[in-house]
């Protein structure tokens, strides 16, 4: 059983105390801090904690807690991260990692020097779809990976911070765009090098001083492209989705919106539906596991698996350093319009991939362009030939 010290006691908190006491069921949160008295000692009465307290330090140093599991404002992430370097505590983050690429590199940089466990909670990595389609890829089903998109778009986060500037670091890009980041590395090879991003963003809807709405493009050393699509001001509830291409084949996925699961009220007895629902009446898209369609359930089964085994979990805070760097290109893209590079000062990737040559022979004299099947039972090759360069089509009876 592993004893865990919680930081946080809001939405993202009680989200993770589900989980952590509910799948495994052998896990228990023995602490937990929050900046508000009333907030730590509702949460530790709804979910049997011991000790509560507004003291961040008092929490992580206690002797019984083993790792700790930091969901706070994105503004406190690094002085949780420093307090556990200093009592040598296990700790697992939630996304983003930091604010930027410096803020993710000082808390990766202490976490190895401290010689601590480290995971870095990217929920939506660890969905089932995502697995079964991550397997899938990995297998070769696909081929190789050409494009990646994944899409997370919503009214808007649950806590006042977000909507801070300063205490969060950014708007949608930061909040939503670390998650489809990592779906993207994941799917095109987390060990290729993001070399350049081009992004659009702008304030469309909310009145606040970060991006409600974006999209971007992020390009990889071997010519494979991550795309990413969020914003704060989609009406309609939370839509999850990625799509992966390949050379061979091609995956669409539908994580949260639509999962099969439709239901009609007129609003009599209906209450909470399911993360970031806008009614609770009329047409309406329940989940059936919330905790597990997130990830929850997977993510923090591999982290203490991996604890427990004394192995690396598949998300570390090197892969939340990664993110961060992509995503300072992406908010200096956004100002500037232009592709803007990627720098990485921690790479641990491979080096020098080119991309990928996608000549098909068809015989000595041409190469296979396409090959279909007609209407009329015929088959029709397009082929190029490889001395003139010359654009043919043929016919197969």
């Amino acid at each position: 059983m592993a004893k865990i010290a919680m930081l946080g006691s809001g939405f993202i908190g009680r989200f993770y105390a589900d989980s952590l006491q509910g799948q495994r069921s052998r896990d228990k949160i023995v602490s937990i801090y929050s900046r508000r008295e009333e907030s730590a000692k509702k949460f530790a009465a709804d979910y049997d904690v011991a000790h509560w307290t507004v003291d961040m330090e008092e929490a992580i140093a206690r002797p019984e807690v083993e790792v700790v599991c930091i969901s706070l404002p994105n503004n406190l992430h690094e002085a949780a991260v420093l307090l556990c370097c200093k009592h040598k505590k296990a700790v697992i983050c939630t996304k983003p990692l930091g604010r930027n690429a410096q803020e993710a590199k000082r808390m990766l940089e202490a976490v190895e020097k401290a010689g601590i466990f480290h995971g870095y909670l990217e929920d939506l990595v660890y969905t089932p779809k995502f697995l079964k389609a991550l397997q899938s890829v990995k297998a070769g089903a696909l081929g190789r990976i050409l494009w990646a998109k994944s899409r997370e778009t919503h009214p808007g986060p649950h806590s006042e911070w977000f909507w801070d500037k300063e205490q969060a670091g950014g708007g949608c890009i930061l909040d939503l765009g670390c998650h489809c980041v990592e779906i993207g590395r994941s799917f095109i090879g987390k060990d290729i090098r993001p070399v350049e991003v081009m992004c659009w963003a702008d304030t469309q809807v909310k009145p606040i001083d970060a991006e409600d709405h974006a999209i971007g493009l992020v390009k990889y050393e071997n010519g494979a492209i991550g795309q990413f699509e969020v914003s704060w001001t989609f009406r309609g509830g939370l839509d999850l989705r990625d799509e992966v291409m390949g050379t061979e084949g091609t995956i669409w996925l539908n994580n949260f919106l639509r999962t099969g699961f439709d239901m009609f009220t007129t609003g009599k007895g209906a209450d909470y539906v399911a993360e970031k629902a806008e009614s609770n009446s009329g047409w309406l898209f329940p989940v059936g596991d919330e905790l597990n369609e997130l990830g929850y359930n997977h993510m923090f089964t591999d982290m203490f698996n991996a604890m427990e085994s004394g192995t690396a979990p598949h998300e570390t805070f090197y892969d939340g350093y990664v993110v961060n760097a992509i995503l300072d290109a992406a908010y200096k893209s956004a100002a500037s319009k232009k592709w803007e590079p990627v720098h990485l000062e921690i790479w641990r990737g491979q080096e020098g991939v080119t991309k990928a040559q996608t000549l098909n022979d068809y015989n000595d004299q041409y190469y296979l362009v396409k090959e279909e099947m007609t209407h009329f039972g015929a088959k029709k090759l397009i082929l190029k030939d490889k001395e003139t360069g010359q654009i043919i089509e043929k016919t197969v009876s």
